[in-house]
């Protein structure tokens, strides 16, 4: 099916608003000895960066760690990540893209906590819309979707079409769409606001604001 996709914006960031909770704050707190905790937002976050400062970087980051990804890491996995923060961006790096989210919201956590002491990593969002051209049913659009639709307006050298150029222009399965990524929201199924990492898709890899994009059902290529 076609669509007319229309790029209205994309820019960077550095940290993802409202993705750390009051709840997250307060349990931070209490992991870094300040417990009994209360207050909004934004108080609850500038306490937290002062106990995190009361911390050695290193340990601190073993504690956000493993608040954050204890499921999904064991002890030495955390140590050992705790340790590469210094010198790389664990969160574009890491082998398993699955984590790459949540590493990117505790590394910039840390970053802005000790104001600079690990590297600052960036998140690309996109304000984009996608139109039918075609009168037929029109499918909820998936992350594997918007991605298949987005190839016609990207650059050649950008990471996902390099690694993913079968997956982004043929009729083939997607499955690391949804690692990739990050956030996908919509009210209407036309209108998109993406999030993902810059390391993934920064604004220069966009190369044209409008464009059409072709979507079919993925068959497995064997």
């Amino acid at each position: 099916m076609k669509y007319q996709v229309t790029i209205k914006s994309a820019f960077s960031v550095d940290e993802i608003e409202d993705y750390w909770t009051n709840d997250d704050y307060i349990k931070l707190l209490e992991k870094f000895d300040y417990p009994d905790a209360d207050g909004d937002t934004t108080s609850l976050k500038e306490l937290l960066f002062m106990a995190i400062s009361d911390f050695e970087p290193k340990e601190a980051a073993v504690i956000v760690l493993t608040y954050k990804l204890s499921e999904q890491l064991n002890e030495g996995q955390i140590q050992q990540i705790s340790n590469d923060m210094f010198l790389d961006k664990v969160c574009e790096e890491y082998p398993e893209i699955g984590l790459h989210s949540k590493l990117f919201h505790v590394n910039q956590l840390l970053f802005k906590a000790y104001n600079g002491k690990f590297p600052n990593a960036k998140a690309t969002v996109v304000k984009c819309s996608f139109t039918p051209l075609e009168d037929e049913n029109v499918k909820e659009l998936s992350k594997e979707d918007i991605l298949k639709l987005l190839s016609n307006g990207l650059s050649e050298s950008t990471l996902i079409k390099r690694l993913f150029d079968q997956a982004m222009t043929q009729n083939a399965p997607f499955p690391e769409a949804e690692d990739i990524l990050w956030d996908l929201s919509t009210t209407d199924n036309v209108n998109f606001t993406i999030v993902t990492s810059e390391y993934w898709l920064n604004r220069d890899d966009i190369i044209a604001s409008e464009f059409e994009g072709v979507i079919e059902d993925s068959v497995i290529v064997e």
